[in-house]
């Protein structure tokens, strides 16, 4: 389970993030992204929404999880809601602090396994995050021997 200081709970703090958020789409899984630290043509420090002064302390960053109707039942959404927030904590420690995730379930989410739940989560971060899956993660196709032309 996340801490209480890093989850999103209110609409307001998902409607902040979904709109004004970078966005990452997986087969499984729309990720949003917003560093809240600057949010452009807002003018509101820490990307309050008006009415809100004060809600936003920026001690680390936060995620939510929306896994709609569309999904499946109850006992699926739940099951791929408690998935989805098992492998966000292991990665949180990637994101700014200020900055908040909110992770969009696609229907697709309820068939796949953690296993491709996760792949999704660290290619959808590698985008928002602006790194390309080359630098953050060396290809498991590629063979761990030294080229000829390195000592």
């Amino acid at each position: 389970m996340l801490p209480a200081q890093a989850r999103l709970r209110r609409r307001p703090e998902f409607t902040v993030a979904v709109r004004s958020g970078r966005r990452a789409g997986r087969p499984t899984m729309v990720l949003h992204y917003l560093d809240q630290r600057v949010v452009p043509g807002d003018g509101v420090p820490g990307g309050l929404v008006a009415g809100d002064e004060g809600a936003r302390s920026t001690d680390g960053p936060r995620a939510g999880f929306v896994v709609g109707k569309s999904v499946g039942n109850s006992v699926c959404r739940h099951r791929v809601t408690r998935q989805l927030r098992h492998l966000v904590r292991a990665e949180l420690h990637r994101l700014p602090d200020g900055a908040d995730l909110v992770v969009r379930a696609r229907p697709e989410a309820a068939t796949a396994g953690s296993a491709a739940l996760g792949r999704d989560l660290r290619a959808g971060l590698d985008r928002v995050l602006g790194r390309s899956a080359a630098t953050a993660r060396p290809s498991s196709s590629r063979s761990s021997a030294p080229r000829a032309d390195q000592p």
